[in-house]
């Protein structure tokens, strides 16, 4: 290979941080010319003013650098032709139509909806330490916050406010939280400002965009944090992800527990699946080894019996102790799976991951995405 050739495969690999894949696949690699040891590299981004830039052309310049030979850098940017920008958007569909569902039935993502009979049960705290834990097992993992009314995902995650999904034409990429890919209608709304009066249409519109026009790429697993209860975004998910998997969230409070079931049979309803239950604020330890049990005891262990008196079986997968921990780390956006590992509360939130990520997903009745060449 001739040193043009060494620089231009090492700067091909480098890496776009909001699609997931090598610039040379994606076409963003203009020209490499190497004059002694000196090499210029002509690379063009998606979109003017591209968040990525800077972390893009120092990946280039680096990648340059590393080539034996090579002693100085110089790198030209420029931006694609609008031309340009639509094939690299029919190549990140895949030859999909423009606002089609990737996640059908056929797809290959597991959909999983976390959801809960009420609020304040702390569902969407563990949403957010689900996804970071699924993702930390080196799954590729996308979560999306379908509670438009009380929206508190990009928080959890630490995902800075007024941070927007970066859009080519009509395609949106969504930030990346300590490796999860995320949307959430926070995203699109001033510091402070609150949904109001947004009714089923809207709201359907809404998670229809979210599950449509937001790139998400090959994901492993999509979360999906639903609002409380069985209301329009519950109607619209079940209608647009009837073969969707379902985690049902409770605490151990017989009054939520009541609750929480009507949650998991409105989904079934659907054509849902309920995978399991988890419990949340549960019994915990104190320092001097009183357990102390705040909101009493069995609300999780009811809700999975209740479920499973239809035939199928829907275990407890887990029982997420109280923890100071876990609030704090929602506090200040950094999940507790990953600020306090040791906590009860995140070994705990760990264990369930796994337990989810080892159930795997039913194949049986679907067509398999296989191409014979």
């Amino acid at each position: 290979m001739t040193l043009d050739d060494r620089v231009r495969d090492a700067v091909s690999a480098v890496t776009d941080p909001e699609l997931r894949r090598p610039i040379g696949d994606l076409d963003m690699v203009r020209g490499i010319t190497v004059e002694g040891s000196a090499a210029q590299v002509s690379i063009v981004l998606t979109i003017v003013g591209c968040p990525a830039a800077q972390r893009i052309e120092q990946d280039v310049r680096d990648a340059a650098a590393s080539v034996s030979g090579i002693t100085e850098v110089t790198v030209d940017i420029g931006v694609m032709t609008p031309e340009e920008r639509r094939a690299l958007t029919g190549k990140l569909r895949d030859g999909r139509a423009a606002r089609q569902m990737p996640f059908g039935p056929d797809s290959l993502t597991r959909v999983i909806l976390v959801s809960s009979g009420k609020g304040g049960v702390g569902k969407s705290t563990l949403t957010a330490n689900l996804a970071v834990a699924l993702a930390r097992q080196g799954l590729r993992v996308g979560l999306v916050d379908a509670d438009v009314h009380g929206f508190s995902i990009p928080g959890l995650l630490g995902i800075a406010p007024g941070t927007q999904p970066t859009r080519i034409d009509d395609l949106m990429l969504p930030p990346v939280a300590h490796e999860v890919k995320t949307v959430s209608i926070g995203m699109f709304l001033r510091e402070g400002e609150a949904v109001v009066a947004w009714r089923g249409p809207m709201l359907h519109r809404t998670v229809q965009q979210f599950l449509t026009d937001v790139f998400f790429g090959d994901l492993d697993v999509l979360l999906i944090d639903m609002p409380p209860g069985t209301g329009d975004v519950a109607i619209s998910i079940g209608q647009l992800l009837p073969h969707a998997e379902v985690l049902v969230v409770t605490t151990p409070q017989p009054a939520a527990a009541d609750v929480a079931i009507r949650s998991g049979l409105v989904a079934r309803q659907t054509g849902q699946r309920v995978i399991g239950v988890v419990e949340n604020m549960a019994a915990f330890a104190l320092e001097d080894g009183t357990v102390l049990d705040l909101f009493g005891s069995g609300g999780g262990s009811a809700v999975a019996s209740a479920l499973s008196a239809d035939g199928e079986d829907v275990p407890l997968l887990g029982s997420v102790p109280l923890s100071p921990a876990l609030r704090r780390g929602g506090d200040v956006g950094v999940p507790v799976v990953l600020g306090d590992p040791e906590d009860a509360a995140a070994r705990e939130i760990v264990r369930l991951a796994e337990a989810i990520a080892g159930r795997g997903r039913r194949l049986a009745g679907r067509a398999l995405p296989l191409r014979l060449s």
